[in-house]
């Protein structure tokens, strides 16, 4: 079973998601497990509070360095795996379906979720020397969180697992696939004008058929 770790301050953002549909199913089959660590549980002060204001100032405040690390300490501890920890960065390598069939082989996954203007940089110095570090950016936005890219990695990752989408052929990088796609019914007239299914699709000629989803 693939272990994900999401330190996060907001748990109650990502649940909803990584529980529905076929990542939920994953969860229930034991494919794979998601915990959380929330940086608010590992600060001494009584209001939670794990963030300052910029050294060198600037806009907005920065998450601390120490919450951080000793959320990820804790995930680790105990680990006899092979563990790795994420690190989101506008200016990381970029995450792709290679990237997620490397981190499928790993036994635990910690993703670190910064917030606010982001996480003191020395907090991925002390993390790189608790466990391996990659650093991804997912996509060419800037997120408000690093929830949203970790939700993402969680979901390209497990679809990748054996067993996850039944069979194989169902990663569409995997096979021929189009961007296109049809289903029932075979003409929607929709304001007085027909759409129709392309007719190469309803030959049952696979050869033609992949011929022309490799040209779309």
């Amino acid at each position: 079973m693939l272990r994900f770790h999401l330190v996060t301050l907001f748990e109650e953002a990502c649940d909803p998601y990584l529980q529905a549909s076929i990542l939920g199913r994953a969860r229930k089959e034991k494919k794979i497990s998601v915990s959380y660590q929330n940086p608010r549980n590992f600060v001494d002060n009584k209001w939670g509070k794990v963030d300052e204001r910029p050294y060198g100032g600037g806009p907005g405040m920065v998450m601390q360095a120490m919450p951080v690390v000793k959320a990820t300490e804790k995930i680790l501890k105990g680990k006899k795996g092979k563990t790795v920890a994420i690190w989101f960065s506008p200016s990381g390598k970029p995450f792709d379906n290679k990237e997620a069939d490397k981190l499928a082989k790993y036994d635990d996954v910690v993703l670190v979720c910064g917030r606010y203007e982001g996480i003191d940089e020395r907090a991925k110095k002390m993390i790189k020397a608790l466990t391996s570090l990659k650093e991804y950016a997912v996509g060419e936005a800037v997120y408000t969180g690093g929830e949203v890219p970790a939700m993402a990695i969680v979901d390209a990752v497990t679809r990748r697992l054996p067993g996850v989408l039944g069979k194989d052929a169902s990663v569409e990088e995997r096979r021929i696939a189009s961007s296109a796609v049809y289903t029932r019914p075979e003409t929607i007239t929709f304001k007085k004008k027909n759409y129709t299914v392309p007719k190469v699709l309803q030959t049952g000629n696979h050869a033609k058929i992949d011929a022309w989803r490799e040209g779309k």
